[in-house]
């Protein structure tokens, strides 16, 4: 089975327009992002990128003048379809339909089945970013997809979040059985660690077993696993606070945020400062993730969301929204998303362009 048209599914289905505030502003057909979060902030850095926006998205965008000098340009949209489609295609290429069939069909559906490709890319852009480039990143690229995969295959099943519907299609388990969808999905970690392995090329072994070490991490005792852990026994605790829920979050969803941009920033040969800082960026947009999914839960329906909207609300989760009401928690996002660019300084500007794009994409986007 192969993924339809990936381009197309991002040019329908994603915009980079933020709705929790407007910083930003159309000028010239460019779709600048402002980085500021107070308003009091006197000069505030933009980063624009060229991007199609419907006449609704341009007329809810009010019309500023940076004070800056002219920023570095990046077709956001031109850059998330060429990595999505690269992504897509190294992903079919690593999972092949071969026995036990149903096993493997069921890994590449929900493998295959679209979605956003964030971490993919954040890889990636960060590897760029360092020194290094697409081929080196991309087996790791893929890893971390193939283990974001299994975590959505897992938390659909009924013993977790019982969910019927994953990026517009039935979940795993409801194609396939909770069985072998409990199988596929178990497979995907083990089968993301042999591909870094065997198919990262020009890169000393040390690195690569540095690599692993920290994909490891991400998703074990420490990281996913525990962030999940957390979240499940916290069901229906009134008393559930801040430190608690950021715990969660930190662990559940920006850990394996947080290694994609470290895998990248390794493997292209970044120094450890390099590396640290991309570390703090990357750990605040995973945070600002789950702040954003939240308000979303609680915002849009099931078919904008391309899955059960509203089921936090149901399982009696706490979330972002419950604790802070939303718009406290669009500030949240808006803080957490300055705190993260301030890590970015220092960079070259020009290859530091789609670093800064996705991380306002996952602050204002829709789904």
């Amino acid at each position: 089975m192969s993924l339809a048209n990936p381009s197309t599914t991002w040019a329908n289905t994603h915009s980079f327009c933020g709705r929790f505030r407007s910083g930003s502003l159309i000028k010239n057909n460019e779709f600048r992002i402002n980085m500021s979060f107070p308003s009091s902030i006197k000069k505030p850095l933009f980063h624009s990128c060229s991007a199609i926006l419907t006449k609704e998205q341009a007329n809810a965008i009010p019309q500023e003048e940076s004070e800056n000098k002219k920023p570095t340009k990046l077709d956001f949209k031109a850059y998330v379809l060429g990595k999505a489609s690269s992504v897509n295609k190294a992903l079919e290429a690593a999972v092949l339909l071969k026995e036990p069939r149903k096993f493997h069909e069921a890994m590449r559906y929900s493998l295959l089945a679209g979605g956003k490709r964030i971490r993919p890319m954040l890889c990636i852009a960060a590897c760029e970013l360092v020194g290094g480039d697409e081929a080196t990143a991309m087996p790791a690229a893929c890893a971390v997809e193939m283990i974001h995969t299994m975590s959505l295959m897992h938390d659909d099943l009924p013993c977790m979040d019982n969910d019927d519907m994953r990026r517009g299609k039935p979940t795993n388990h409801k194609v396939y059985g909770e069985g072998v969808a409990v199988l596929a999905g178990d497979a995907l970690p083990g089968f993301a660690f042999e591909h870094i392995a065997t198919a990262t090329k020009g890169v000393p072994s040390e690195k690569i077993v540095r690599v692993i070490g920290e994909l490891a991490k991400s998703i074990g005792a420490e990281g996913l696993v525990a962030g999940q852990v957390v979240d499940i026994c916290s069901e229906g605790i009134s008393d559930v606070g801040l430190e608690h829920l950021k715990f969660i979050h930190l662990h559940k969803t920006a850990a394996l945020l947080e290694a994609s941009v470290v895998l990248g920033a390794i493997l292209g040969g970044g120094t450890e400062e390099e590396v640290a800082k991309l570390r703090k960026f990357a750990r605040n947009i995973g945070l600002l993730f789950q702040v954003v999914d939240d308000i979303l839960d609680v915002t849009k329906s099931s078919k904008e969301l391309g899955k059960t909207a509203g089921k936090d609300l149901i399982a009696d989760k706490v979330t972002y929204p419950k604790l802070l009401g939303i718009q406290k928690s669009r500030e949240f996002a808006e803080q957490l998303n300055k705190e993260a660019q301030a890590q970015l300084s220092g960079f070259d500007q020009g290859k530091v362009a789609p670093l800064i794009a996705l991380a306002n994409y996952i602050a204002y986007r829709e789904n």
